[in-house]
């Protein structure tokens, strides 16, 4: 166990908990080297084999090893909130330099306008900042709980876990990762296993359905002719489950009961927990099950993204010279729209991360990209507009993961009655660790796109979109097909309701080529049910775990590619 005074605080002390801070000097030293790390990563990957890597594992991994040097005050990373610090800082460079920045500025070479490659580079980091504050401000809500499944956040908090405890737990992860690790190396998708294991069963149910029609409908006598992409349909479903997703969004921040009783609550409880009425208590669950933003600070939250989202777009209609393409309505329409997409693209890419642990931030973008086709945008203003989309989910679905794994491992203090300043004081830091690893991407970008793009090393979903969009929309049935998918898509989310989010998760799974992965949801799904009926609780937890090793195994495996 470590050291740390407050790591090792019991959970009914009253001495005060300090969460170890972002920029004291050895923390920030070891997180702009990790950063350094995990974005030449991300860079690599994204642009050699078109994947980028969770890094988060690696990150805490390199902590547990400097946590046990006795020199330079090393010591210090033996502290699980430090080596969260770190995971944090990592995995923020990774995706934030590969998909964030890297992938919306490759459009515009791809299409061959390398003028347009710094106006990107500009709204990329600006969706990327925008990303990240709307993500901590709302997560903890009852729109993003903290105890969603956030599957990579599990699987990072109980490999940091398990190193620091040691024991049965350190064994059925290394169990799953082991296994999660062989999968990988069959081609098989051991993180598809993992989430199952983890997250929302009904959610995770309609994501294996997903799967299975994608690959096996080609298959079907009759339907060999049809491609379910070319069709449009998976992105018809997308469309009609995130318009209601967005609804439902709404629903919960404008019902006006709930939000005067937690506003109240809050206002009584002060830096307590957001509770249910007392009628509603659990005594057995841990004040942490509870929500830390009311509804007030979701709406907050959301609001201040979209006008965020709406100055980044004037500021990026500037700066690209687009100004020059379109009349003034023109401009404010494509201003709004492109608002509007990338917070869309945002909550909808979020959602599917929260649930599956996998988000579908090409192919929500390409939906984006379809509808300003259809709408008739000129080339260099889609160009843009794709671009600024690009750049929006990835971070916010990756710090979600970060937080999950933060609120995991602060728990153990949750019956200490200074628990939720110090939740809410570990969530800061960590927000702060992401910063560090973003800024570094940016950096890293900055000074190494020309040499990656010169050498023609481009992401290939960026050479997508490049060619959509000078392609046009040459399907004349698209747009029909767009509306039509977009029924059932809508219908299923409804059904489903916001907490299980199942049309997105289907149509997340109908945008998803991962070979058999469908038969490992749906056997991690019927085990984990067996399990629960023979087992109870105990067994549950024992899968969770396992799956996590999974999740990190695959990780693992994955980013084993780097040096083949």
């Amino acid at each position: 166990m470590s050291h740390d005074s407050a790591h090792d605080a019991a959970p009914t002390s009253t001495e005060p908990l300090r969460h170890p801070r972002a920029f004291a000097p050895r923390t920030l030293v070891i997180t702009i080297l990790l950063s350094v790390l995990g974005a030449f990563i991300g860079l690599h990957l994204v642009t050699t084999l078109g994947i980028s890597a969770n890094t988060s594992v690696i990150g805490a991994l390199v902590a547990m090893v400097l946590g046990r040097v006795g020199i330079w005050g090393l010591h210090q990373f033996r502290d699980v909130n430090r080596q969260n610090l770190a995971q944090t800082a990592i995995s923020s460079a990774t995706f934030g330099a590969a998909n964030a920045l890297l992938t919306p500025i490759a459009i515009g070479w791809a299409f061959g306008r390398p003028d347009l490659i710094w106006p990107l580079l500009l709204g990329a980091a600006a969706g990327l900042g925008v990303d990240s504050w709307v993500l901590f401000k709302t997560f903890g809500s009852r729109f993003l709980p903290a105890t969603a499944a956030w599957p990579p956040g599990i699987a990072a908090a109980e490999t940091i876990r398990a190193g620091d405890e040691g024991g049965r737990r350190a064994k059925i992860l290394v169990a799953g990762g082991v296994v999660g690790a062989v999968l990988s190396w069959f081609g098989l998708s051991g993180s598809a296993a993992g989430v199952a294991l983890i997250g929302n069963i009904f959610a995770l149910l309609m994501f294996g359905v997903g799967l299975m029609v994608n690959q096996y409908a080609p298959d079907i006598p009759g339907l060999s002719h049809i491609s379910l992409s070319d069709e449009f349909i998976p992105h018809g479903m997308m469309i009609g489950a995130g318009v209601v997703a967005l609804i439902q969004a709404v629903l919960i921040l404008t019902n006006r009961r709930k939000k005067k009783a937690a506003d109240a609550k809050a206002e009584a409880e002060k830096h307590g927990l957001e509770r249910p009425d007392e009628s509603e208590v659990d005594q057995s669950i841990d004040p942490a099950m509870y929500h830390t933003r009311n509804a007030s600070e979701l709406g907050r939250g959301l609001g201040s993204g979209v006008v965020m989202f709406l100055v980044a777009a004037m500021a990026l209609a500037a700066v690209s010279g687009i100004i020059a393409d379109l009349s003034v309505p023109a401009l404010i329409g494509w201003v709004v729209f492109a608002a509007v997409a990338a917070f869309v693209h945002e909550i909808i890419v979020g959602l599917a991360a929260m649930h599956s642990g996998w988000f579908p931030a090409f192919a929500v973008t390409l939906i984006f990209l379809v509808i300003g086709l259809v709408i008739g945008l000129p080339e260099v203003p889609l160009v843009v507009l794709v671009g600024y989309c690009a750049a929006t989910g990835p971070a916010f679905a990756d710090m979600g993961y970060d937080l999950k794994a933060g609120w995991i491992l602060r728990r153990v203090h949750s019956r200490h009655p200074g628990y939720a300043r110090y939740e809410m004081s570990g969530r800061k830091q960590q927000y702060y660790s992401s910063i560090i690893g973003f800024v570094v991407a940016l950096v890293m970008v900055a000074l190494l796109w020309r040499s990656y793009f010169e050498a023609d090393l481009l992401p290939p979903v960026s050479q997508v979109f490049a060619d959509t969009i000078s392609a046009g929309l040459t399907n004349p049935d698209a747009v029909q097909n767009l509306l039509i998918w977009a029924i059932p898509g809508a219908l299923i989310q409804a059904i489903g309701g916001s907490r299980r989010q199942m049309g997105v998760m289907l149509a997340t799974g109908l945008l998803i080529s991962a070979p058999y992965a469908c038969w490992l949801v749906f056997a991690a799904l019927l085990a984990r049910v067996i399990v629960r009926h023979v087992k109870g609780p105990k067994g549950e937890e024992d899968l969770n775990l396992f799956g996590a090793g999974l999740i990190t195994g695959d990780a693992v495996a994955a980013l084993g590619q780097v040096v083949r």
